[in-house]
């Protein structure tokens, strides 16, 4: 179904969150896709899986868990690789998210050379290694 780039979506209130993700996927050649709220990314991932999704967990309106929660319930999105980012860093986050088969969860503030990181980890094309 996907065909070229990498497909990467990070679902972010912060505008600013949002700019630097962008940034960063440019510099790795990849296909980028922000939202700034879980229902307005709903329209791409019904019918879009990426090959990976980012979530903050504090948003207005709903949080990232239960708009993961939504997302595992399709079976498009069951086993989307997911990497959870939040400005808390908990114990109980951590745990809610490993529930959610959620590969990492990255406290905030985060740095160009983590998610260049994590991209390579998680990409298997190895296009973010720009």
């Amino acid at each position: 179904m996907q065909t070229g780039k990498p497909i990467i979506v990070l679902v972010d209130d912060s505008a600013a969150m949002r700019a630097f993700f962008e940034q960063v996927a440019v510099e790795a050649d990849l296909a980028f896709h922000a939202y700034d709220t879980a229902e307005a990314a709903l329209t791409f991932l019904g019918t879009r899986q990426p090959d990976l999704l980012f979530i903050n967990v504090m948003m207005p309106n709903r949080d990232g868990y239960s708009f993961l929660k939504e997302l595992r319930r399709q079976p498009l999105h069951a086993s989307t690789p997911t990497v959870m980012i939040s400005s808390k860093d908990y114990a109980q986050d951590r745990t809610a998210a490993k529930e959610l088969g959620v590969l990492e969860f990255v406290a905030k503030p985060i740095s160009k050379k983590a998610i260049r990181s994590l991209l390579e980890k998680y990409l298997d094309s190895g296009a973010a290694r720009a």
